[in-house]
């Protein structure tokens, strides 16, 4: 049986099966046995966080007691064992995103800091007045935010793709938008708010005859669905570990590498140069040239080996878990009076947002916590999207593989009391 190090008697031990056993894959995240207000935690705030697997921690803890020493520079036994585990976390990333290449796969923080990257190195050297950036409706903040400093910077213009009442792109608006103006199109690939599925294959092919770039944000998806990057055809995609059932602080941008050797540094600083004078520097090759400083080592292992544990997995069985356990809380929290569901999309995934008659979204996110259930309350940083929608905050569960219909059913129970206590 084809196992990673360390991942001997974990769920992923399924690699190959047509099977999905949620009691096995809850055994293998230690935090899920705990205990919130004296009652076991039901943890359903996926979309901002993931939990990790044991696997993972080890991975952190035998990288420090073993291995600890920084890369690339050292000839010593530690830094050669620390180098090879990180630079081998690149070829884990090429498989997880079916890239061609290795050397296209750049570590940054996370998204954010992915999509800053592309901003700042591929778009404000070549953006000026009148070009034009096309976001959607449904972003991140993460992903209108730097758009918006380009803008400020070149003169660039950000265009808008509206949504319709169930949270789903106006193609047909998009498709009118997109013209010789248009150098960029960013747009989420799952989103963090709706669960709304974006077709992000259509939406690169109209892109491109357009002569336009597509950055796509994978930051929700990647832990739901395979991500195959030549097949969606996008020509950025970046997503974070710390959703991925990896830590926080790391993450990964892909970009094809013709594009990447085109764009300049994003930052200065060791690692990302070739040569130093006074009188002037040279950069390093991609994808070096973009990781200033002694990088985040430790989270990057941790990420490949998270991804490796993802990937042991059969992806489509997951998917299955996944699209059952939404459904059916879209059924069971749906059917509780009061309550208005936030996105109907026909294609969405593992996200379900809700308002309730008369009760604000922080109320019932405290009452709920009661209960021991945790779930997401506010504007999920779609502050733009939620003003569309006439609302200041939603309630927001969110789903992951080690949830089952016992913790909807959960929710739904500690939404009933909250109901009940204002009903008083």
């Amino acid at each position: 049986m084809n196992t990673s190090p360390g991942q001997a008697g974990s769920a992923a031990d399924l690699r190959g099966h047509n099977l999905f056993d949620v009691d096995a894959v809850r055994r293998d995240f230690p935090i899920l046995a705990e205990q919130v207000h004296g009652k076991p935690l039901v943890y359903l705030d996926n979309g901002a966080t993931s939990q990790k697997p044991q696997v993972v921690i080890d991975a952190l803890r035998d990288y420090y007691q073993h291995d600890n020493a920084n890369v690339h520079r050292g000839l010593h036994a530690l830094s050669e064992r620390a180098t090879s585990a990180y630079e081998n976390v690149r070829d884990i990333a090429q498989r997880f995103l079916k890239a061609p290449d290795p050397h296209e796969i750049v570590f940054v923080r996370g998204t954010t800091e992915a999509i800053n990257l592309v901003a700042q190195a591929w778009a404000r050297p070549q953006l000026k007045a009148g070009d034009e950036i096309l976001i959607t409706t449904m972003e991140h903040h993460s992903n209108i935010i730097p758009w918006q400093l380009v803008c400020q910077q070149t003169g660039a213009q950000l265009k808008v793709v509206p949504i319709n009442a169930a949270g789903e792109l106006d193609l047909k608006i998009y498709h009118e938008l997109l013209n010789e103006r248009t150098r960029l199109v960013a747009v989420v690939q799952l989103s963090n708010a709706l669960g709304t599925i974006n077709p992000i294959r259509e939406m690169a092919e109209a892109a491109h005859r357009a002569g336009a770039r597509i950055l796509v944000d994978g930051a929700q998806a990647a832990p739901h669905m395979p991500v195959d990057v030549q097949a969606l055809g996008c020509d950025f995609y970046a997503f974070s570990g710390h959703k991925l059932f990896g830590p926080t602080g790391i993450g990964i941008l892909w970009s094809r590498r013709d594009i990447l050797e085109a764009m300049p540094p994003y930052q200065g600083g060791g690692e990302m140069i070739r040569t130093v004078s006074f009188a002037g520097s040279t950069w390093n090759t991609v994808p070096h040239r973009f990781e200033a400083g002694t990088p985040n080592i430790a989270d990057t292992i941790a990420l490949g080996v998270a991804m490796e544990y993802l990937m042991g997995f059969d992806r489509t069985a997951i998917a299955a878990h996944e699209d059952d356990l939404l459904d059916y809380a879209t059924q069971v929290i749906g059917s509780i009076p009061g309550v208005r569901l936030v996105g109907t999309a026909l294609h969405k995934s593992a996200i379900l947002s809700f308002i309730m008659d008369d009760i604000h979204a922080h109320d019932i996110g405290t009452i709920v916590d009661s209960q021991g259930v945790a779930i997401r309350v506010g504007h999920h940083c779609t502050m733009p999207l939620h003003e569309h929608l006439g609302l200041s905050a939603t309630a927001r569960a969110s789903f992951a593989f080690y949830n089952t219909r016992g913790e909807v059913d959960a929710l739904a129970r500690a939404l009933e009391k909250t109901r009940q206590m204002f009903a008083c």
